[in-house]
């Protein structure tokens, strides 16, 4: 069984791209919805957080464990896999093939205080920056948009606006999503920025990387049935939201 786990419901953007090459696999998604977001909280919170979701996934039978949250990533995997023997895969910036396709020069990040502030984040950044320009916001009220539903309309044209219009201004002609929470938005993101500028998530190369790692382990079980994804959610709060984001990806997948 693959674990995943988010401050809400962000990572399920993750785990609609895992499901989109491991689709028979079973998933339980825990959503830290008591505590969301992350953004804004300590490094030493978000490791607590951490280890009290590790031992609950792993006592639900986790194989493998998805950290599919930026925050998390940057303040929590290095702790967590230092004490846990089980295997992480996280979220790593997108900065490499948004700095290397760039015709601008000019590559924006949207992201979480906490993950501009982390080292995994910062250390690519450092690979790069001396080729392009990289330019960062925070995502204000991003999280808090899509914890809401609120995905399209108005007010999330205006909210993003205020945010991605900086990096659109500096020249960006790559927009780096550096929390999975921003890529529910991203029709919002993409219709602001235009059609000259490339918006890249990074879950698509997480789920691949997980895929590789699963079949070094030899941990591909696909258990699943021939109908809707096994999926299960956990939430330590409110999951209205994230079961409503869940019941739409699990139905598209069995769509396609």
């Amino acid at each position: 069984m693959i674990g995943i786990f988010d401050s809400g419901s962000g990572g399920l953007s993750v785990l609609r791209e895992i499901l989109k090459i491991l689709p028979k696999e079973r998933f339980l998604y825990y959503a830290d919805t008591a505590f969301c977001p992350y953004g804004e909280k300590t490094p030493e919170f978000i490791q607590s957080r951490g280890r009290a979701i590790t031992d609950y996934l792993l006592g639900e039978g986790a194989d493998i464990i998805v950290v599919a949250c930026n925050t998390a990533t940057a303040a929590a995997i290095s702790t967590l896999r230092k004490e846990y023997a089980v295997k992480f895969i996280g979220m790593e910036p997108a900065v490499k093939p948004a700095a290397l396709s760039s015709e601008s020069g000019v590559i924006g990040v949207l992201a979480t205080a906490g993950t501009l502030k982390g080292l995994k984040y910062l250390t690519t950044k450092g690979l790069y920056e001396d080729n392009v320009k990289i330019v960062e916001h925070v995502g204000k009220v991003f999280v808090e948009l899509v914890e809401n539903g609120e995905l399209d309309g108005p007010k999330a044209m205006r909210v993003v606006r205020k945010s991605l219009q900086p990096l659109l201004d500096e020249g960006a002609d790559r927009i780096v999503l550096g929390c999975t929470h921003y890529p529910f938005l991203g029709d919002v993101i993409q219709k602001i920025a235009g059609p000259s500028v490339q918006v890249i998530d990074p879950a698509p190369a997480v789920a691949r990387h997980l895929l590789d790692v699963m079949k070094e382990e030899s941990i591909i079980k696909e258990n699943g049935g021939p109908d809707l994804p096994d999926v299960r959610l956990k939430a330590s709060g409110d999951d209205s939201s994230a079961r409503i984001l869940l019941d739409r990806i699990t139905r598209s997948i069995h769509t396609c």
